[in-house]
């Protein structure tokens, strides 16, 4: 799996008009499952991301993670994380799961994050989504399991 990590003052998407998820402070993450991916994955993710050290201590050193601020995160589905730009002008996709597989595989991200003691909210997967955020920092990670 691959995710892009903003610590986040705020953040929102909405679809239709209409908000449908929202959190801060604390990430945004945007998550792509890839082909070959499992559950093992994705519970190695969710672990990593619930243990990263990447708020603000008092001291001012990023020495503290979600859980320890006690944040929220907000995850959107994002296949284009999966974008092969090595040839020509058009990014390809054919490295992201399939949809009804990354799909299943978005859906246990969250509830694994979830177990860990994150509250999470979500995107729609597959919507067409507009995301707002403050990015806190600016913070932002990459990350692969």
């Amino acid at each position: 799996m691959r995710a892009l990590l903003q610590r986040i003052s705020s953040a929102s998407v909405t679809v239709d008009g209409s908000v449908i998820g929202e959190s801060g402070p604390g990430l945004m993450i945007l998550v792509c499952a890839m082909q070959g991916d499992d559950e093992a994955q994705v519970d190695q993710l969710a672990a990593k991301i619930a243990k990263l050290r990447i708020f603000k201590d008092d001291a001012g050193k990023m020495n503290r993670s979600i859980l320890d601020i006690q944040g929220s995160a907000l995850v959107v589905s994002q296949f284009t994380l999966a974008a092969d730009t090595s040839r020509g002008n058009r990014p390809g996709f054919s490295g992201a799961a399939p949809a009804a597989e990354g799909e299943q595989l978005y859906t246990a991200f969250v509830r694994k994050l979830a177990a860990r003691g994150i509250p999470v909210e979500t995107g729609a997967f597959g919507a067409d989504m507009a995301v707002e955020l403050v990015n806190d920092g600016p913070v932002t990670i990459w990350m692969e399991s």
